[in-house]
């Protein structure tokens, strides 16, 4: 590679966003630089959750190894709970398995790839082209210019201007081991006091622990306690052989639970990431194209504001703007995500205040999960949630609908 090496498409990001958008971009004939600058083995910080609606749009993600999830339990801030038979299941990913993957279908299908940490230059070349360099050297040039490297993308903050914290959430966790992992449960607890969940997802290997929240209510001490209670009420409930896992901030007790922390504190990897979850206004304002320049997935601010849920649009928008760019207008690109998931996003925007707050007297997770308990549709409107199927547009009037439904 020699300096000032010239590409149609300079991809800045290697997660799902980028190297989708690297390969169906390098089928359609293009030459194509995806830059991938994570250090060796560093995967990036998420739960990893893949729904059935991705699935059933992309089935080669299957190929990735991934963890398929038929049933799932969900625990209210209260700390009823319900177990939802999946009628389609989602899949569970190590990032690092998942990343790798669709890098390598990126590879095959031409685009090369540069193990660099890049930056953009903020003008261009005489040749109107942009100009990415690496620290330390080498410099590269193309047409038009990607960002898919995340929430915290400066390219983005450069090209649709900076987020604000209250556009922001945070998700932290720990990874822990894993034997046995045909009967770990999966299970997602809404937090008591919280805009946010808890969640337990086994992977192959280990199982994933997170909290989700927004930026700007975040109380790091709080929530980790908060974390480390339910991790220790989860592994005891599969020593005691699956009894209740109880509130996700129960009282824990005693010399058992205090050895089974001391046991995780020496085994448990820690990770932390920000994610979007655009405000309205922000969706309303705020562009992901330009006439040589595309945000994607993360940096784009696509992500579901109520449960951070970022694959399926990282992917979905790749295929977009690939199209766009393919018919020779990537400008077409910011038409095409608002009208095939904008409102959808904007919608859960809407909703996230709702979703975490007041429904029928009490807090609308806990009673969506006590009607679940004793009404069928109730149970079905869920699973159609936690499979991507059933949006955020009519989930309170689908959900009242069936939950005064007689038996």
């Amino acid at each position: 590679m020699s300096d000032g090496e010239s590409f149609d498409v300079l991809i800045i990001g290697a997660g799902p966003a980028g190297s989708f958008a690297a390969e169906r971009v390098a089928r359609g004939g293009a030459r194509v630089a995806l830059f991938d600058g994570r250090p060796a083995r560093e995967a990036k910080a998420c739960g990893g959750g893949v729904t059935s609606k991705a699935l059933k749009a992309w089935p080669f993600l299957l190929e990735a190894g991934g963890r398929t999830v038929g049933e799932v339990e969900l625990m209210s801030p209260a700390g009823a709970s319900v177990r939802l038979k999946l009628a389609e299941p989602f899949a569970i990913y190590s990032r690092r398995a998942l990343d790798s993957h669709l890098r390598e279908r990126a590879r095959s299908a031409g685009a090369q790839i540069f193990d660099r940490r890049v930056s953009a230059s903020a003008e261009k070349d005489a040749e109107g082209r942009w100009v990415v360099r690496a620290k330390g050297g080498g410099e590269w040039r193309g047409r038009v210019l990607v960002a898919a490297d995340g929430a915290n993308s400066a390219v983005a903050r450069r090209l649709a201007g900076a987020l604000p914290n209250a556009d922001m959430e945070v998700a932290f966790g720990y990874r822990t081991p894993l034997d046995e992992a045909d009967d770990a449960p999966t299970v997602i607890a809404f937090l008591p006091g919280w805009a946010g969940y808890a969640w337990a997802f086994p992977r192959l290997d280990h199982i994933s622990f997170g909290i989700a929240t927004m930026q700007d209510k975040f109380d790091h001490k709080a929530l980790d306690r908060m974390l480390w209670d339910f991790m220790v009420k989860y592994y005891r409930a599969r020593e005691d052989g699956g009894a209740s896992r109880g509130k996700v901030n129960g009282v824990r007790d005693g010399a058992d639970a205090r050895g089974v922390e001391e046991r995780l504190r020496l085994t448990a990897e820690r990770y932390a990431a920000r994610i979007p979850g655009l405000a309205p206004e922000s969706f309303d304002r705020r562009r992901a194209a330009g006439a040589d320049w595309a945000l994607l997935g993360d940096a784009a601010g696509f992500a579901d504001p109520v449960t951070g849920e970022g694959i399926y649009y990282a992917l979905r928008s790749s295929e977009l703007f690939a199209e766009a760019f393919l018919a020779g207008d990537v400008s077409a690109y910011e038409m095409r995500w608002r009208a095939d998931f904008g409102r959808e996003l904007r919608r859960a925007s809407q909703m996230r205040r709702r979703f975490y707050g007041e429904f029928f007297g009490g807090a609308f997770t806990d009673r969506m999960i006590k009607f679940a308990r004793v009404h069928s549709g109730v149970r079905r409107t869920l699973r159609e949630l936690v499979a991507g199927d059933q949006g955020y547009l009519d989930l309170k009037r689908t959900l009242a609908r069936r939950a005064f439904r007689p038996f």
